[in-house]
């Protein structure tokens, strides 16, 4: 298999919407996803842009004091802070919630290209706006810069669907089921939204 498991997964949708279970039963063709090697080969960048999507390798600096953490966050940054950043980790959230929220966050994009240069136009006030985006408020993050133990991969507008359903996630401390019901008790919206 490909390093890149974004190629064949675009190639697989031909631009067309599909379902949650499609996307699932697509990943499980490919097999075993080396995420280190993903990570090793993708696009790499040293800066962040909010609206845009990150996968990196993480390691917490209050990790001791965390329940659990995800050390391969895939995330949407909104707002850059001395030494990082905040963003939703959608790792936080099941398979299907991940979707849903980045179609409801489709109708802030810059433009209407849907390749590389499209970004969402994201910020904790749109966060707050609508309880469709509970979910996501229950995924905020902060992330510093000196804690990256990779750099930044960035994931093009295009593959943001098929990125967000790979199953990279990896929690020290949890079960993912017990992340996401976490997730699901810290925002009684969640259940009613999706």
């Amino acid at each position: 298999m490909s390093a890149n498991p974004f190629d064949s997964l675009r190639a697989s949708a031909a631009g067309t919407e599909k379902s949650v279970q499609w996307y699932q039963a697509q990943v499980r063709k490919l097999g075993t996803i080396n995420i280190n090697r993903v990570l090793r080969e993708g696009e790499k960048v040293n800066t962040i842009f909010p609206g845009e999507m990150y996968l990196f390798k993480y390691d917490p600096k209050t990790k001791e004091q965390l329940p659990f953490y995800d050390i391969y966050p895939l995330v949407l940054p909104f707002r850059k802070m001395e030494n990082g950043f905040l963003g939703i980790n959608l790792h936080y959230l099941p398979y299907g919630l991940r979707m849903f929220t980045l179609k409801q966050l489709n109708q802030f994009v810059n433009n209407q290209r849907m390749d590389e240069t499209t970004r969402v136009r994201l910020s904790w006030r749109l966060l707050e706006s609508s309880v469709k985006f509970e979910p996501a408020k229950a995924c905020v993050k902060h992330y510093l810069l000196d804690h990256l133990e990779t750099r930044l991969m960035k994931i093009p507008y295009p593959d943001w669907i098929v990125a967000s359903q790979l199953p990279v996630e990896r929690f020290i401390g949890a079960q993912k089921a017990a992340v996401w019901n976490d997730t699901r008790r810290k925002y009684r919206n969640v259940q009613s939204v999706f």
